[in-house]
């Protein structure tokens, strides 16, 4: 396969744009599926992470032949949080796809991932999706992109870029929205032909290339993915692994992969130009340089922004330890974690001051929840505490991390969520209506948005948006209080009653049932008093002889407020942890016992007097 033929592209956009559903009508335009064979919805996103939460979490690439081409397609997130994954593909591509929203326009990811993308130089294409929705502006979100692109200082090839219009749930895409026939992807795919250069590789030269992902196979285990710069490799040929550190390793190639519609195949060859995946070394990392000769000047990687939030992962150290998970010690949770920083490239992990506790940074609470959830499934059980903005010195002055966040809600709701903006020490910047209601444009801490989006989907009865993007560093806001309520607390270890939790009820809402196993420490309920109150929440009902003079208590509890993973992690203060095993989600004390926990107060207390 000679190189210009290979087009190397990637589909970039805000989450919730089309970008996945798009994939889906390439794949099936560019016959990556038999007549026999079903078409499948949602091809890219393999996890049952990704298929529940409805969003594309890991970048994933597949192929498709058109016209004698080959077209290379990676898929990339849209959340913010795992924008690490978008950032380490840019060395595999040649051009970009920005799929754009018909009515919302350029978003918060946007601009974010545009910005990567022509920084990197690559052509952009645009795509103004979801021309088929109620009050779609496909001429001003035009106007829009080249705004954006003007702001974001792009080249004069860049800012020329081809735009198309369409919907690809109904699938097709045209050059004119006006003029041409609306049938099907076929002016998308020339598109790429046409506008998206062909890589830039020698066949001639020694084989190099980049390793930009790691797959797993099951029968050669870990896959090294990258596109490759230079040469030809195959089956068999002895190559140089050149790591990071300066050390290098030979082996040999066990097998060379492409990647197709659902399915990765076996390949003859590994083509200079084309995306591929080579096994055959088991300790490989992204960043690393597969070349043929050993002293090969290796690949320079894309630099990655850095983590603004730490959380802290420890051993279940709770009464109900080992009941529930397989994977309980620390030395199990560390290996799973150091597995996790070989393909998760934005995440980073250290040693915490005590034993068994470590330090996991990342972009974002949902990145580390994802996460924790996977860790569940997997049979781990561990403590997770509250997120924390990682903070800087400049000039002895404390330096705290700052977003823009952009807000859309009912009229009705715009009150309120000024007010919890202003309580956040979050400042407006701008306002704006559109046809849903209010926008807000404003500048916030990290830690001011922790924990918002939940409030602000309370505040709006549900019709809430939201989405962030890191600004810069900038001096420390203050204290933020973005938890009003207190703790209902067990005093005692063993199973919540009915008669017991019916009097709890008056003092607040339940996070637990009748029948529920609960310890000492485990906060049962949230009081809306800014105190926490100890509760009893396993007393039974005294049996005697006599019948009782007044009616036998039945009134029926109020169902729990059930918490999800991302919403305990941010609802949880400072002294709190999240219990997370594989069935089961606790939110409790750091300090268990109630005596304990006042000494440890009153010991606080002190220090912060005597300071």
């Amino acid at each position: 396969m000679t190189t210009d033929k290979i087009r190397n592209i990637a589909i970039i956009a805000h989450v919730d744009h089309g970008k996945t559903t798009l994939v889906d009508k390439l794949l099936e335009a560019g016959g990556a599926y038999a007549e026999h064979q079903q078409v499948t919805e949602r091809a890219m996103d393999s996890m049952d992470l990704e298929k529940e939460k409805g969003i594309t979490i890991k970048s994933k690439n597949t192929s498709i032949h058109w016209n004698d081409h080959t077209i290379n397609i990676i898929d990339t997130p849209g959340h913010a949080d795992f924008g690490g994954e978008v950032e380490r593909v840019m060395k595999m591509v040649d051009g970009v796809f920005l799929v754009v929203d018909a009515y919302e326009g350029p978003q918060a990811q946007t601009r974010f991932v545009l910005k990567k993308a022509l920084a990197e130089g690559l052509s952009p294409i645009v795509v103004v999706n979801k021309v088929d929705r109620d009050f779609a502006r496909p001429s001003e979100v035009r106007d829009m992109v080249l705004e954006l692109f003007l702001d974001l200082e792009a080249t004069e090839e860049q800012f020329e870029a081809p735009f198309f219009y369409g919907s690809a749930k109904n699938g097709f895409f045209v050059g004119n929205l006006e003029e041409d026939e609306h049938k099907d992807m076929t002016p998308l795919l020339q598109g790429i032909i046409d506008s998206v250069p062909a890589p830039i590789a020698n066949a001639e030269e020694p084989f190099r290339m980049l390793v930009s992902n790691i797959d797993w196979d099951n029968y050669v285990g870990r896959v090294a993915l990258g596109k490759v710069n230079s040469g030809t490799a195959k089956k068999g040929d002895n190559i140089w692994l050149l790591r990071k550190d300066g050390t290098k390793q030979r082996s040999k190639i066990t097998r060379v992969f492409e990647y197709g519609a659902n399915a990765s195949e076996e390949s003859a060859v590994a083509s200079a130009g084309n995306i591929v995946g080579i096994s055959g070394f088991e300790d490989i990392d992204i960043g690393e340089t597969l070349a043929l000769t050993e002293n090969t000047e290796p690949l320079p990687f894309i630099d990655i922004d850095p983590p603004t939030i730490t959380m802290q992962f420890s051993i279940n150290n709770g009464p109900f330890n080992g009941r529930d998970g397989k994977h309980v010690t620390s030395r199990a949770i560390r290996e799973r974690l150091d597995r996790e920083i070989k393909t998760n490239i934005s995440i980073e992990v250290s040693d915490a001051e005590h034993a068994g506790v470590f330090n996991v940074a990342a972009r974002g609470a949902m990145q580390i929840a994802v996460l924790v959830e996977t860790m569940r499934r997997e049979g781990f059980e561990l403590l997770v505490s509250r997120p924390s903005v990682i903070t800087k010195r400049v000039d002895d002055k404390l330096m705290e991390p700052f977003e823009t966040l952009y807000v859309e809600c009912p009229d009705d709701a715009l009150g309120g969520v000024m007010k919890s903006l202003a309580t956040r020490k979050g400042r407006v910047e701008n306002m704006g209506t559109n046809a849903h209601g209010a926008t807000l444009e404003a500048t916030i801490s990290t830690r001011g948005i922790i924990g918002f989006e939940f409030e602000l989907l309370n505040l709006s009865s549900g019709h809430g948006i939201m989405s962030h993007l890191f600004k810069e560093y900038a001096p420390h806001c203050g204290e933020i209080v973005t938890r009003k309520t207190g703790a209902l607390i067990s005093m005692a270890t063993g199973t919540a009653m009915n008669y017991s939790l019916i009097p709890i009820t008056e003092r607040g809402k339940l996070f637990i049932e009748a029948g529920e196993e609960v310890y000492e420490g485990q906060i049962i309920g949230e009081n809306p008093r800014l105190v926490d109150l100890s509760v009893n929440p396993v007393k039974e009902k005294a049996l005697t002889n006599h019948r009782s003079a007044g009616k036998d208590n039945t009134v029926t509890l109020p169902p729990p407020l059930a918490m999800g993973l991302e919403r305990a992690i941010e609802y949880i203060n400072a002294d709190e942890l999240v219990e997370a095993t594989p069935n089961f989600l606790r939110i409790r004390k750091r300090v268990l016992c109630p005596n304990e926990r006042k000494r440890s107060e009153r010991q606080s207390k002190s220090v912060e007097a005597n300071v």
